[in-house]
């Protein structure tokens, strides 16, 4: 693996999401002196948050998988995520409800998602199901250490038996496919598939490697943390405070000084020069590209996954068929899709997921009031309607989006509405988003793996890159992998004791890691 030559004591991470807030505490760990800037009033980046008459309102993700992984970065500076935050496993882990008025609970636990899938269509349906799960698990050990967990420096770094063992699983076939050989029912299918989306991709065009999103999802577990998904990163920043990060909020980057091949210093809209011997941008590609000066040359223009728009909502009702997750799959699935990618027409039969938070956390909201997290993909401003548009379309598309969920169970929502927040592509655009997308660059095969823009910066010997735009990809299980690569690129993996480090008493696991994704499975 290459690695930033040279001097590296000194490393400014720009950026405290969630990538760089797991670069800098790997960075601690390592015994090197952090400073983050972020140009926010605090952490979080994507996983933000917007405090409302009383509402705290997530303004990125909403569904937490891997805990493991941000663990890993707390440990890095002796420190635990069970310690910073109060973690509760989603049982289910979502709920699935269909256009034919059926639904199905998604557990994690083998046995009883057996028992639910019998129920919910029949004993073929749950052997199919059985069989599946032993794939997913095998499909993940196979990917995570090798092409997940993994800087690339070329692409011959595939050439490994690990290849041989992805292909002899099927994941350079299509997923939509692949998820077809064990389940028949369609209903089903979807459940397993639709978190393509979350690649930017069909299910119908995502490789079947792809299916490692539903391991996560549908196996490893979901968990909620007390506080909504914005504790993570506040218990992250906190963390590497702690142990002697030097964090600068509002604190914009304005040039980054270089000389010889190498970034001397960051400089801030504020006029501070800021010294450093490396530098991590985990910024948007596009911000990261403009403080180089230049982009990396591609054979093809990047391509964007589909935007979402979101409708934040607190009400003074809910509806008890909501669970803390709740995906709403209309009728259309393939044409969805095609709308999402290629004709870039909004959902003309949408499927949504829904996210209570005060379903654990009733502290989230107002006494006696409830928060609901509804979001609808769209298309990116690449594919769809430009970012101006939706100053115009927004409050219509919201309507719609209104009315739909009060067909499908959540009567009287509109009156039920006490505060509102609507985000679509023109905020997104706004805050830097490239094609509008929060979703960042999509995870086709020409942006996979060794494929994918590069976290080193050609011709700038100390500036790694991390985020999702990089390597390894889009979602939080990935992006807290992301800061770890960086941190990897500047200390080459080593780890010595830090030497402003609070070491937290020991504590009992909250949460099983999966299994251990060296361990080799035959094919």
């Amino acid at each position: 693996m290459k690695r930033v030559p040279g001097p590296t004591d000194h490393v400014v991470v720009v950026g405290a999401g969630l990538s760089g807030l797991a670069c800098a505490l790997h960075l601690l760990g390592a015994g090197r002196r952090v400073t983050v800037v972020e140009r926010d009033a605090g952490p979080g980046g994507r996983a933000g948050r917007v405090r409302r008459a009383g509402y705290e309102m997530d303004t990125g993700p909403t569904v937490l998988t891997m805990p493991h992984l941000a663990d890993e970065a707390f440990a890095a500076v002796g420190d635990s995520l069970h310690r910073r935050v109060g973690l509760t496993a989603l049982d289910p882990a979502y709920r699935a409800c269909f256009a034919d008025g059926s639904s199905l609970d998604v557990h994690t636990d083998g046995e009883a998602m057996e028992a639910e899938v019998r129920r919910f269509a029949g004993p073929a349906q749950a052997a199919g199901y059985r069989d599946l799960r032993q794939w997913l698990e095998r499909l993940y050990r196979v990917q995570m250490r090798r092409f997940i967990d993994a800087n690339f420096d070329s692409p011959l770094q595939l050439l490994h038996p690990d290849l041989a063992r992805l292909a002899a699983l099927g994941g350079f076939g299509r997923l939509d496919g692949r998820i077809g050989r064990f389940l028949s029912d369609e209903r089903l299918r979807r459940v397993f598939s639709f978190q393509a989306l979350y690649a930017g991709v069909a299910p119908a065009r995502a490789l079947a490697a792809y299916a490692v999103i539903a391991y996560m999802d549908t196996v490893a577990g979901v968990w909620f943390p007390k506080g909504g998904m914005h504790a993570l990163p506040r218990a992250m920043a906190d963390a590497a405070a702690d142990a002697g990060a030097d964090l600068r909020w509002r604190a914009e980057v304005d040039t980054l000084e270089r000389s010889a091949g190498r970034v001397r210093a960051v400089r801030l809209a504020s006029g501070e020069r800021i010294a450093c011997d490396a530098v991590v941008l985990t910024c948007e590609l596009p911000a990261a590209y403009g403080l180089l000066g230049r982009a990396p040359r591609r054979p093809a223009r990047l391509r964007h996954s589909p935007s979402a728009v979101i409708l934040h909502a607190g009400t003074d009702r809910t509806w008890p068929h909501l669970a803390h997750h709740t995906i709403s799959f209309g009728a259309a699935w393939e044409r969805t899709f095609e709308e999402l990618t290629r004709t870039g027409e909004l959902m003309s039969d949408p499927s949504l997921l829904i996210t209570r938070p005060t379903t654990h956390d009733p502290a989230l909201a107002p006494p006696g009031r409830h928060l609901h997290y509804v979001l609808a993909p769209c298309p990116n401003t690449h594919v769809g309607p430009e970012a101006a548009a939706w100053r115009d379309l927004g409050p219509r598309y919201r309507d719609s989006l209104v009315g739909v969920l009060e067909k499908r169970g959540l009567e009287g929502f509109a009156d039920s509405v006490q505060e509102g927040l609507l985000v679509t592509p023109l905020d997104w655009d706004a805050q830097g988003h490239a094609a509008g997308s929060p979703f960042s660059v999509s995870h086709t095969f020409a942006q996979t793996g060794p494929f994918r823009p590069r976290n080193l910066v050609r011709g700038l010997d100390n500036v790694v890159l991390a985020g999702c735009g990089t390597t390894p990809g889009v979602g939080v299980p990935t992006v807290l992998v992301s800061g770890k690569l960086a941190a990897a690129r500047i200390t080459g993996g080593a780890r010595s004791r830090p030497a402003r480090t609070r070491r937290s008493p020991a504590v009992p696991a909250a949460y099983p890691a999966p299994a251990p994704a060296g361990t080799d499975e035959p094919s």
